[in-house]
């Protein structure tokens, strides 16, 4: 078999960006390094790709080994290749996302690695270039929850609209006007009402809704407007 001659080896290395959704703050999977440099501080979940396996199959693996999580949809964003990166070696990483739903993953979860759900406006600092990871992944999200029905993947089949809202907060980082919020919602006729409700987090209670999937498919920018100025959202 012809080689390559002359040129260095760089590794490939996966790096995956979880972000989970418990019903009231969306939040962040990170677990504790377990190899040196940087042993013990919090990271993405991350490892290399083996020689036989495609990139997809090692973000899964990876993910599977480190949290015990398996069956989670991700989306390759973006590569990490800045030559200092990782103090170790030449690595080029490419970072994967995923949405879930915490509630559908908890027994799922392994605690081997540590792993541990984090706010997204409490999340530590993370070893090497991590935190621009997150940073990328939390533009891309804010770009696809504009334009496809992602969000609804961290929500249960029933919600209600303070679950919702509190979800559009936490992606978009801004405080929505209640009253405002409900209304503007209600006016894109894609959600149908229920007729029980939430009494967990109030005595008078909130109506589920559910998404009404097939109207969703016609008119998705209906939700546009609940977006905080959507002209200026960008693809990276």
């Amino acid at each position: 078999m012809a080689k390559y001659a002359h040129q260095a080896p760089i590794l490939i290395a996966i790096d995956c960006i979880i972000f989970g959704f418990d019903g009231e703050r969306l939040k962040l999977l990170l677990i504790q390094r377990g190899i040196e440099p940087e042993m013990h501080k919090w990271s993405l979940m991350g490892g290399f790709v083996n020689t036989k396996e495609s990139l997809d199959e090692a973000a899964n693996n990876i993910l599977k080994k480190l949290t015990g999580l398996e069956g989670v949809y991700m989306e390759q964003l973006h590569a990490f290749g800045a030559v200092y990166r990782d103090p170790g070696d030449r690595i080029v990483s490419i970072a994967y996302f995923a949405l879930i739903d915490i509630h559908k993953y908890e027994q799922q979860l392994s605690h081997e690695y540590h792993a541990e759900w984090f706010e997204l406006d409490k999340i530590p600092s993370l070893i090497f270039d991590h935190n621009d990871m997150v940073d990328t992944a939390r533009k891309k999200l804010r770009y696809k929850a504009a334009l496809h029905p992602i969000l609804f993947e961290l929500l249960p089949e029933k919600f209600t609209i303070p679950q919702l809202q509190s979800l559009y907060e936490g992606i978009y980082d801004s405080v929505f006007d209640k009253r405002n919020f409900s209304r503007k919602l209600l006016s894109t006729g894609l959600l149908i009402k229920q007729k029980d409700k939430d009494k967990l987090n109030s005595k008078k209670g909130a109506f589920y809704y559910v998404l009404d999937k097939n109207k969703y498919k016609e008119n998705f920018h209906a939700f546009l407007n609940l977006i905080p100025n959507p002209d200026h959202l960008q693809l990276v």
